[in-house]
């Protein structure tokens, strides 16, 4: 058995390792698992210009970019961040258990890109969680905001993971779909997409006491800094 065409997965950790160009990394490594599968270097490269072809409508995703920039430059994390601070009661474990929340309900109708690191998550998301804890810590040390930004991100991949499979229409259930049928367990999507409910609500629970400590740890280390 050749196993030299899984030296395309030592460059891609090597590469991310380095902090290279993540692009030139994914492309060095498909090259180089192509070549060293006994593949022409020119099928290769045509197998790549199809994939991108194929799924060309990827690239429309740079185009909110330029357009969540400028919306930050003109201001909108500052108004994120004023408005939360409007809000009576607002708490930073409230704000960010009500966002998973949404995710998770909105993943679950099939609309997985209504949210986001880039689009929702940094301008918008993470500053008005911020202000929240400053609401109610005060002033935050330098880690307990990276932790803060943290969260934030984290709270939108746990509410997007756990809520898209119970959307019975998407890739990861279909893909599930066919690993159970190979082994002899034929499911339907709906039948998939009703087991992942239970599974939701646990990371639902669970995450959101992670948000809850998190937010009674830094009250409790501005207390004792007292």
């Amino acid at each position: 058995m050749n196993y030299w065409p899984l030296a395309g997965i030592a460059i891609v950790v090597v590469g991310f390792a380095l902090k290279f160009n993540p692009l030139l990394v994914v492309v060095g490594a498909a090259i180089a698992t192509g070549v060293l599968a006994g593949l022409d270097l020119v099928a290769v490269v045509e197998a790549l210009g199809k994939a991108f072809n194929d799924n060309r409508y990827i690239s429309v995703t740079w185009i909110i970019l330029p357009v969540i920039g400028l919306l930050e430059r003109y201001g909108l994390q500052q108004r994120a961040r004023g408005l939360i601070e409007g809000i009576r009661g607002a708490t930073f474990s409230k704000l960010l258990i009500f966002y998973l929340g949404f995710r998770q309900v909105t993943a679950a109708l099939g609309m997985k890109d209504i949210g986001g690191h880039p689009q929702a998550v940094r301008p918008l998301v993470a500053p008005m969680a911020e202000a929240a804890a400053e609401a109610a810590h005060g002033d935050l040390r330098e880690g307990d905001r990276e932790e803060v930004k943290a969260m934030s991100a984290a709270t939108d991949n746990v509410g997007l993971f756990f809520g898209e499979d119970i959307f019975f229409a998407i890739a990861s259930i279909l893909l599930i779909q066919g690993v159970f049928e190979a082994a002899g367990y034929p499911l339907t999507p709906l039948e998939l997409s009703v087991w992942a409910i239970p599974t939701a609500i646990c990371a639902f629970f669970i995450h959101g006491w992670r948000i809850s400590a998190l937010d009674r740890r830094i009250g409790a280390g501005r207390a004792a800094r007292r």
